[in-house]
């Protein structure tokens, strides 16, 4: 099941080209538009960098309009919900899941190591059991995977398409990566494992060198790796709109995340509704993008 699910990430860049393709023009010709043509732009140079100043000030701007109130309302009730069944949920799934034998100690074998500034740092992880390996989907690697198979689809293909899905899945990587760094410095929550009370402590702007050294007592609110998995999926299916089994499976499996993310200490249930909607949000945003044109 694990390598299953692995794979099936892998692919995804692959499996989304099953269309037909123009090279000389670097069109793609959607069999759902008929005889239009979707032109994709081909993305600046450095364009996932460049781009995240401004996407990431007219992104909040737009969170934060009226229209928007209502959505801004359900993730705070929720948090505020889950806030309050935080830990007779942890409980929860910690029962059930060692009724059903999953382990939840991270195992695995990286792939390779670097020693950077005296600390040993894994490149890629294999897993060895499968909370491992739902929790490694939402690392930062995983994105990454997924950005350099569309990207080397895109140059190989000439494919525009895949090539804005890259550059976009990295921007969501970086900005989201960052955005919740801060955030998690400014509330300071205590992971489940290294909790000193129900619910665990929040203890706000924490010195940084604690920040740095003791994670754990620090970063839970919110979550970045799910933020992160639920951008790539929000990314992709947003560029690939005729694959309709994206978005479902993507969502599936980042619920699934979140579960191994209890079971093995990582978060609370109350850091997944704006974690989501961070994913969800600047994921949409950034995909929505006047990317293509249609031509008739």
């Amino acid at each position: 099941m694990r390598n299953k699910i692995i794979l099936v990430l892998l692919l995804l860049p692959f499996t989304s080209l099953a269309q037909q393709f123009d090279s000389l023009h670097a069109t793609i010709i959607e069999p759902a538009l008929g005889k239009q043509r979707v032109v994709y732009q081909k993305p600046k140079p450095f364009s996932f960098i460049t781009n995240i100043p401004r996407d990431v000030a007219r992104f909040s701007g737009q969170s934060f309009k009226r229209k928007n109130f209502s959505n801004l309302a359900l993730i705070a009730g929720s948090t505020a919900l889950l806030l309050l069944t935080d830990q007779a949920i942890n409980n929860t799934v910690h029962d059930v899941l060692d009724d059903h034998r999953v382990i939840s100690t991270e195992r695995f074998s990286p792939i390779f190591q670097l020693n950077i500034g005296g600390k040993k740092t894994n490149f890629g992880k294999v897993p060895k059991n499968i909370n491992t390996a739902l929790y490694d989907l939402g690392q930062g690697s995983s994105a990454m995977f997924m950005a350099a198979g569309f990207f080397l689809v895109g140059k190989i293909k000439k494919d525009n398409r895949a090539l804005q899905t890259a550059s976009q899945l990295t921007e969501a990587f970086i900005a989201l990566g960052l955005g919740t760094q801060v955030m998690k410095y400014v509330t300071g929550r205590e992971n489940p494992s290294a909790s000193t009370a129900r619910g665990g402590r929040w203890r706000p702007f924490p010195k940084w060198s604690d920040f740095q050294n003791d994670k754990t007592k620090y970063d839970a609110f919110p979550s970045g790796h799910l933020s992160t998995f639920v951008s790539a999926v929000t990314i992709i299916s947003q560029n690939y709109p005729e694959k309709k089994w994206i978005a479902p499976l993507g969502y599936s499996i980042a619920g699934l995340c979140g579960l191994a993310m209890i079971n093995n200490g990582v978060h609370w249930a109350s850091d997944f509704p704006l974690g989501f909607a961070l994913g969800y949000g600047f994921g949409k945003f950034i995909s929505k993008r006047s990317h293509f044109t249609i031509i008739p």
